[in-house]
């Protein structure tokens, strides 16, 4: 499978994907995706966040930007990205990194850079923005794997 031009491994179930959305604190970015992932792809797809250093609470502009579009994420928390997320994931999508110290392509073989701008310390407006380009990303990742797997 192909997802933006990149190589990407398939499960042994060629049915079923999980997709792994990792940032430094999986707080803004990450979350935003997997929130639109969980809305869009079928059920038999699964989505993951996860940071190389999260952080306690989830951005409250971004739960709040997410809710403007009727996605509730304020009950997700910030998770420890873990060697077993990547290895159970098809397919994992750095959202952008500006913290080499903590960056997460650091580690992980196969990433697909989506260099977003982080929404940490931005106004509702930006964090809009943001949200809408994880969004349209977001669905054209679903539109691939959907139609990878029909086939």
């Amino acid at each position: 499978m192909k997802l933006f031009g990149k190589s990407i491994t398939n499960s042994s179930n060629k049915d079923s994907k999980t997709i792994l959305f990792v940032c430094v604190e999986n707080a803004g970015r990450s979350q935003m995706a997997e929130g639109f992932f969980k809305k869009y792809a079928p059920d038999r797809f699964k989505s993951l966040s996860a940071g190389t250093k999260p952080i306690s609470q989830i951005n409250p502009m971004v739960v709040e930007a997410m809710k403007e579009v009727g996605i509730d994420i304020s009950k997700q928390k910030s998770k420890e990205l873990t060697d077993e997320m990547i290895r159970d994931s098809d397919n994992v999508v750095n959202m952008g990194c500006r913290d080499k110290n903590f960056c997460p392509t650091i580690w992980l073989p196969k990433v697909i850079e989506w260099n977003l701008e982080d929404p940490k310390g931005k106004s509702i407006e930006k964090v809009r923005e943001i949200r809408d380009e994880i969004e349209k990303r977001v669905k054209e990742v679903v539109a691939e794997i959907t139609t990878t797997t029909q086939r």
